[in-house]
């Protein structure tokens, strides 16, 4: 209902990694119309009539989101292109993991993320909302079990090490200190 353009078309202009939060409130509330605000990048939608606390809620929730994947990008912006760690090479060009006595395994888009992420910040608990935004970015309409999947093919890959430990009602821990190389 915007003169001359309606949101969802400035939703598809809208895009990239330096977009804006964007939080939809519409009187258009129907479940097409959230899904589709959603699907096209919106971080959150909200139908009018709304109590303004709940709409500050929202707002602070992807203001944290964003914060949260930007600190973890930011961590690891500039560091090497390789890691080692107990036994295992991480090539983040080729996005790929190796060990001295296997072959090299190529990783999923999530998998790589989820290993970068946790790589950047070692001895650090993630939340699952943190490894979310950076497995799938902070729009992503997934559930924090998506996570749970990720850690576990990772693990799988990375047995017989306990490389990645889950810190209970915290999130996922990387627990050894990767070397750049």
């Amino acid at each position: 209902m915007m003169p001359g353009e309606d949101g969802l078309s400035v939703l598809r202009r809208i895009d990239g990694p330096n977009r804006p939060g964007i939080i939809v409130l519409s009187a258009m509330g129907d479940d097409t119309d959230r899904i589709e605000g959603l699907e096209l990048g919106a971080d959150d939608y909200l139908a009018k009539p709304c109590n303004p606390r709940e709409l500050l809620a929202r707002i602070r929730a992807v203001l944290r989101r964003r914060q949260e994947a930007s600190a973890v990008t930011q961590a690891f912006a500039g560091q090497a292109q390789s890691h080692r760690f107990g036994g295992w090479t991480f090539d983040i060009v080729a996005r790929r993991l190796s060990h001295a006595t296997a072959p090299s395994t190529q990783l999923t888009d999530a998998e790589f993320r989820v290993l970068k992420a946790l790589i950047a910040s070692p001895m650090t608990v993630l939340s699952r909302d943190q490894l979310l935004d950076a497995a799938h970015g902070a729009s992503a309409d997934i559930f924090d079990r998506a996570i749970d999947v990720t850690i576990s093919r990772l693990r799988r890959k990375l047995d017989p090490e306990n490389i990645i430990c889950t810190i209970r009602n915290e999130g996922y821990m990387f627990a050894v200190m990767p070397q750049a190389v």
